[in-house]
């Protein structure tokens, strides 16, 4: 049984709303490198049940592929407290996906919610 979660824009947003922790796997069936990063993806959510793991298929879901800038898959996206703290294309070998998903546990969301304010008025001085 799978434990992602398949996002489509019906339910993405409450998705990311309602969870706390969210990892999103951007991708499309003819991808080899997608297939290939699946199994890794699958066995990461199975050791992570607390946080949620999401697929977009880009193909299915074009607008929320064009909406997070998707150029190429597979990307992972990790969203924490609805800010996008991690998104990077290329499959990631398992023992390097197990070290984002720890280092975006350990981040200080009140310190990155502040950098983000701060990079906010930056742009909108300019």
């Amino acid at each position: 049984m799978s434990s992602t979660v398949e996002l489509t824009k019906e339910n993405f947003d409450q998705t990311v709303t309602d969870n706390d922790f969210v990892l999103i796997d951007f991708w499309a069936a003819w991808c080899g490198p997608c297939r290939q990063f699946a199994p890794v993806y699958e066995k990461a959510a199975q050791d992570n049940p607390d946080l949620v793991f999401g697929k977009v298929d880009t193909e299915a879901q074009p607008e929320l592929a064009a909406a997070f800038g998707i150029q190429s898959i597979p990307t992972l996206m990790i969203v924490r407290d609805r800010v996008a703290v991690f998104a990077q294309p290329g499959a990631l070998p398992e023992a390097a996906l197990a070290d984002v998903i720890g280092q975006a546990r350990g981040l200080d969301m009140d310190e990155v919610r502040k950098s983000v304010a701060e990079q906010q008025a930056t742009k909108a001085d300019q």
